[in-house]
């Protein structure tokens, strides 16, 4: 891989526990997104890492690839998009960089036990990731809960490609014999999207689709829907 794709890593301030895996949005970077969350605080004012002490953080980097809307001018994304206001348009332009990215993320989840989280274009991704991962059976002690990631939390986010099965869905990106033909890790997953009402660049009918599209899929989501908070966290 690209050195300088590697990921940026945030270390614990307390005995490690769980590891999360945040991807920033287009046009942003992982140095970016991490500063912007070391700033944000919850309702008791504390940051998220004073929050969640025994957390390692973990940021990938999107690749700076041409934007054919633009005539080829490079960006910061997971994938293309042509047309902003119409994510239906040449939809399948998004695809190959998709594939790529996805491909990364998951081989970033097979090197540790973690949550997976985005937002923006990072959370359509990782929409895709969790989708396409498959996990071995837990332990015997913990063979009820099934395979699973801790969470996945998505924010401002929508589903690329709506409107297909899962198996259509995953067959867009064709990424090989692991991909798996159940839905398994998606249904023991516990899902968090959120979305605020006033969003300019991800409306929220867009995350309302991604929302039942994944319940269509069997998973179990908690969706929380803000009035005010632009296109960021509430």
């Amino acid at each position: 891989m690209d050195s300088t794709l590697a990921p940026m890593a945030v270390a614990p301030m307390a005995v490690h526990s769980h590891t999360i895996v945040f991807l920033h949005g287009r046009g942003d970077n992982a140095a970016s997104f991490a500063t912007s969350l070391q700033h944000s605080t919850d309702s008791r004012r504390r940051t998220l890492r004073a929050a969640f002490p025994s957390f390692r953080w973990v940021f990938p980097r999107a690749p700076l690839s041409e934007c054919a809307a633009l005539g080829g001018q490079k960006t910061s994304q997971w994938f293309d998009i042509w047309n902003v206001t119409d994510f239906s348009q040449r939809e399948l332009l998004q695809a190959p960089c998709l594939k790529d990215s996805v491909a990364r993320i998951l081989r970033l989840l097979h090197e540790e036990a973690a949550l997976l989280a985005g937002i923006s274009q990072g959370a359509a991704t990782t929409t895709h990731a969790l989708l396409n991962l498959s996990l071995p059976a837990p332990s015997s002690t913990h063979a009820d809960a099934g395979p699973r990631l801790g969470a996945y939390l998505g924010f401002s986010c929508r589903m690329p490609f709506p409107g297909r099965s899962p198996a259509e869905t995953r067959a867009i990106l064709g990424l090989g014999d692991d991909v798996p033909t159940s839905n398994e890790v998606l249904r023991n997953t516990p899902v968090l999207l959120e979305h605020c009402v006033d969003d300019p660049l991800v409306l929220v009918a867009n995350g309302r689709v991604l929302r039942d599209t994944l319940v269509g899929f069997g998973a179990q989501v908690l969706w929380n829907e803000y009035q005010q908070g632009g296109h960021w966290f509430n």
